[in-house]
């Protein structure tokens, strides 16, 4: 190419280098992936080249967006964002209503552009296996395994002087041990909740066919490493009649065997006397074993051996059906599979699978020679499996999610295999799920991710799963978050009843109190919270996920009530709608593309619910109750509803009071306070029938919205409303907005210089700010002033952001450290008035404050 190259250069599957700046996670920074790095060096490479990012799946999360540097969304004069950094966090701060945002404006600017595959005709349908009574007597069993595990693996910390009674003795093995355990049980109860699902897949995989359909199963993982370790511990002349499970419970038996801390550690003491340990090996240089944590190790791979195996999916699926029925899609390169003898009896042997089995696989599924497929991440980019017009089997596609996994954008890239173009008919998506509280941990992490995934990819956070996952099954919330927080104090107090903290502590392994029996600051967070919880047994995790759901449908309906919850894109439908006034705050200097204030009334009909109605549902309801306000004479209808867990733990009993327009809900100790009576039937019928006939017929009212680009300005715009409006007026324009609330609107004109704004010349400006006269107020929350430094009066700008400092400093200003802080000032001497010129065309004046009338 040369690098003066001017050509286009088009990155496929752009999503790929997501990671090219790294990130933050719970344990720390994550190192930025080669991938990304290797799009990054090729831009940077080829400065003149056009660049092109094409992706179905952009980002599950802002700082992904790192590989897109073309786009010139931070360090460029277009957005207020000086970098990559500042850009995260303000977006971030902005929640998913800016990452919305973020996708309208790069679509105004002509950057960006994006079309969305229709979803009409598909339908969703959940598939839930309910554990029997065998399944929750293995799943306990296997709870309780672990809690044994977890025990002797404290007994064996401290056996093998890891740890000791006064301390931990070395951090890093403790630490390395705890992670390897918990991983291990992370990853095991997600293939034990998928295991115990497939015999549901099965039966409905059966009726598929029956019903002359195809099924799909998407999954993540095949097991091929537990399988590859399995089969080097089994001699290969006996490959071909296996008498071998390769099932979940490996992996346990695989961190006993190989994980579990059995080295013996000895104590030693530094030069300050601080007791540390470090590993002891022989004269040969031979590790030493701890005998009493090989005892242990030992005593539980006996009882592990013990519990009942339960199959992994691909291998159920694969052996119930055969490899006649089943087309496999997959990474692996061999597998075990099920085979009949000439005595006829069946018998597991292994089967290799040539790198080129995936093509003669899915061939076979779309010529309609096998009716069940099953892909992993390995088919589940770039093939199609849907009911291609130009393909035989043109039947209609059940894609069973049986596995979500962990990455939004590899689960929507396998939706897309089965509804793509050119197909006889959309397919039926059918996500399955356990009757397993802490199993929503799995639909949680995705389900939050597409969210994000829709706003940033389509600008409405609603379009990333397409409607597949609801907004409850998305626990990673602030709502969640802080009704996990109420959790924990209220374990603290004793007030969750059947589980004390001590008894918490003990089996999720989680600290939550100091030294001094006081609450930590850091508590563990919501996704530490569910992964302990799947390794309790099923009474323990229902007892303890109904009062998390309880606290968490409490905040939530707080933050309706308050009038503050973010329900995200919301289409507001009305009888009318019009436009009563435009204003233009903003106009993009290079673009054209403006950001206007809109004034909008909307008139409502009002549809009461008539008397009939209301008695049906009093008579359809046995607790029903008919009241009277005898002090306003209004009518309602006593109904129950569920009740709440307060803050302080206390349960409140509470019931709906249905109206003629509205609905209240009361605690039944409130509701006693009230003026509301029971009444008789004909006074109730005469309350309401007056009330509805006085109702009017239409309510108007009006409210704000910004519409437009809004990313360059995003900083100027109230900070506390992020809801975003759909609407479309009377004359059929269709807009979509930020509310602003009718309060904030003049301050927010204020903010952005167009109401009150002073008309001051920066020569006149300069010298007013020399003398200490005036003061002046610039957007983005900036101020100029004189102030008094080492007996010298200088000019300072206050207000700067730590993202603002380096292009500040690179504009000419003098950055001194005094008394630990950094301060930045403008030079007095000739350039001063031409840096605060261009500081006045970045950062608009919005105000001037006369400092000699304030002394």
């Amino acid at each position: 190419m040369g690098k003066n190259f001017d050509g286009v250069v088009v990155f496929d599957e752009a999503h790929a280098m997501a990671n090219a700046a790294g990130g933050k996670s719970e344990r720390g920074d994550v190192a930025p992936s080669q991938q990304g790095k290797a799009g990054l060096r090729l831009q940077h490479a080829l400065p003149d080249a056009r660049i092109v990012y094409v992706s179905a799946t952009g980002a599950t999360a802002v700082e992904n967006l790192a590989y897109a540097q073309r786009l010139g969304i931070w360090g460029s004069e277009d957005f207020p964002f000086a970098n990559r950094a500042e850009f995260v966090a303000a977006i971030e701060d902005g929640g998913v209503a800016a990452m919305e945002v973020l996708a309208r404006d790069l679509k105004s600017l002509g950057l960006y552009t994006s079309r969305s595959l229709s979803y009409d005709g598909v339908e969703y349908d959940l598939l839930e296996h309910v554990l029997t009574e065998e399944q929750i007597r293995i799943y306990n069993a296997y709870a309780d395994a672990f809690q044994v595990i977890h025990n002797n693996l404290t007994a064996a910390l401290e056996a093998a002087n890891i740890t000791s009674e006064t301390g931990t003795l070395n951090r890093n093995a403790k630490a390395a041990a705890r992670s390897a355990f918990e991983s291990t049980k992370q990853r095991f109860f997600s293939h034990l909740i998928t295991s115990m699902m497939t015999p549901t897949l099965i039966g409905a995989i059966e009726q598929d066919r029956a019903d002359g359909h195809s099924s799909v199963v998407q999954i993540v993982s095949t097991g091929e490493a537990l399988m590859e370790r399995r089969l080097a511990d089994i001699p290969t002349e006996e490959w071909s009649n296996l008498h071998v499970d390769v099932t979940p419970r490996e992996y346990v038996g695989g961190y006993l065997m190989y994980s579990f801390p059995t080295q013996l550690f000895e104590e030693y003491s530094d030069a300050e006397g601080n007791v540390y340990s470090r590993p002891v090996h022989d004269a040969d240089g031979n590790p030493v074993q701890c005998r009493e944590a090989l005892r242990r190790r030992d005593e539980m791979i006996e009882k592990l051996a013990m519990l009942p195996p339960v199959g992994s999916a691909l291998d159920q699926i694969l052996h119930h059906f055969g490899t006649d029925v089943v087309a496999e899609v997959t990474g692996r390169s061999r597998r075990i599979v099920k085979k009949t003898g000439r005595d006829g009896v069946d018998r597991l042997a292994v089967e290799n699978r040539p790198g080129s089995a995936n093509l003669a696989e899915t061939q076979a599924f779309m010529d309609d020679d096998k009716s069940v497929l099953i892909f992993s991440d390995a088919g589940g980019t770039g093939r199609s499996y849907h009911a291609d017009l130009g393909a035989r089997n043109q039947r209609l596609r059940k894609h069973y999610l049986l596995e979500a996994g962990w990455r939004a954008d590899n689960a929507i890239q396998g939706l897309g295999r089965t509804h793509r173009t050119n197909q006889a008919q959309p397919p039926l998506f059918q996500p399955m799920a356990a009757n397993v509280k802490a199993g929503k941990r799995f639909l949680s992490t995705i389900a939050r991710r597409l969210d994000t995934l829709g706003a940033i990819t389509r600008g409405q956070r609603q379009t990333g799963g397409a409607g597949l996952f609801r907004a409850e099954d998305n626990l990673e919330s602030p709502y969640a978050r802080a009704a996990l927080r109420q959790f924990y104090y209220l374990l603290h107090q004793g007030k969750i009843d059947g589980c004390s903290l001590t008894t918490f502590e003990a089996v999720t392994g989680l600290s939550l109190t100091t030294e001094e029996g006081g609450l930590r600051d850091e508590l563990p967070p919501i996704t530490t919270w569910l992964n302990r919880l799947l390794a309790l047994r099923i009474e323990t995790q229902n007892l303890l996920f109904e009062v998390f759901e309880q606290l968490m449908t409490a905040k939530v309906e707080g933050a309706i009530a308050a009038g503050s919850y973010d329900k995200g894109l919301e289409t507001i439908t009305a009888e009318s709608i019009t436009i009563t006034d435009r204003r233009t705050i903003y106009t993009h200097p290079v673009s054209g593309a403006q950001s206007h204030v809109l004034t909008v009334a909307r008139k409502d009909r009002v549809r009461p619910l008539g008397l009939p109605e209301a008695l049906a549902i009093s008579r359809a309801e046995p607790q029903a109750v008919l009241l009277v306000n005898t002090r306003s004479n209004r009518a309602a209808i006593q109904l129950p509803t569920a009740s709440l867990m307060l803050d302080d733990g206390a349960i409140e009993h509470r019931v709906r009071l249905l109206r003629p327009t509205d609905e209240l809900r009361f605690g039944l100790d409130a509701l006693a306070e009230t003026h509301w009576q029971p009444a008789d039937r004909k006074l109730f019928c005469d309350h309401w029938h007056a009330e509805v006939a006085a109702v009017p017929e239409f309510t108007t009212s009006t409210f704000h919205i910004v519409t437009g680009l809004l990313l360059p300005i995003w900083r100027r715009l109230p900070d506390h409303d992020c809801q975003v409006y759909r609407i479309q007026t009377d004359a059929g324009e269709r807009i979509i907005g930020r509310h602003i609330a009718t309060t904030l609107v003049a301050s927010m004109l204020r903010n952005l210089g167009i109401d009150h704004v002073p008309t001051l010349a920066p020569d006149e400006a300069w010298a007013g700010l020399i003398d200490g006269r005036i003061g002046l107020q610039l957007t983005d929350g900036l101020v100029l002033r004189r102030s008094r430094v080492m007996n010298d009066y200088r000019v300072e700008l206050i207000g700067f952001t730590d993202a603002m400092v380096p292009r500040l400093k690179a504009s000419g200003m003098i950055a001194e450290i005094i008394s630990w802080k950094l301060r930045l000032f403008i030079p007095t001497a000739a350039p001063g008035s031409a840096m605060l010129a261009s500081l006045l065309e970045r950062h608009t004046l919005v105000g001037v404050t006369d400092r000699m009338a304030a002394a």
